[in-house]
């Protein structure tokens, strides 16, 4: 990945599915509005789409966003669907494992859970 890991504080994943044409600025009011969250600390925050095909993620470095999308040609992400939006934290292996179709969803640590 292009992000250096370890300038990064946190990583955020939100299991629940986001609409994939939101930008920056659409993503950055979910982290705001929805999980009461600051955009600007230095974390990633990780979304996907509803046939789990599709990854965003959002970083913000200096003074500037970057966004990053990952799409898969074959097959889905293995991420657990659930009724609730839960946020959880990952780490740098797990985000890897993420980005390589691996099962990695029953290794999180539960952070927050948002209705």
């Amino acid at each position: 990945m292009i992000i250096d890991t370890e300038e990064i504080k946190n990583i955020y994943f939100s299991n629940h599915y986001v609409d994939m044409r939101k930008s920056i600025d659409g993503l950055m009011l979910i982290v705001t509005q929805q999980f009461q969250m600051n955009v600007l600390d230095h974390s990633l925050f990780i979304f996907t789409n509803r046939a789990r095909n599709r990854l965003k993620i959002l970083y913000y470095e200096n003074n500037g966003f970057w966004l990053f999308v990952r799409r898969l040609e074959h097959g889905k992400f293995k991420i657990n669907e659930v009724k609730h939006t839960v946020i959880k934290t990952i780490t740098s292996t797990q985000l890897n494992w993420l980005l390589e179709g691996l099962e990695f969803d029953n290794l999180f640590q539960e952070k927050r859970l948002l209705i």
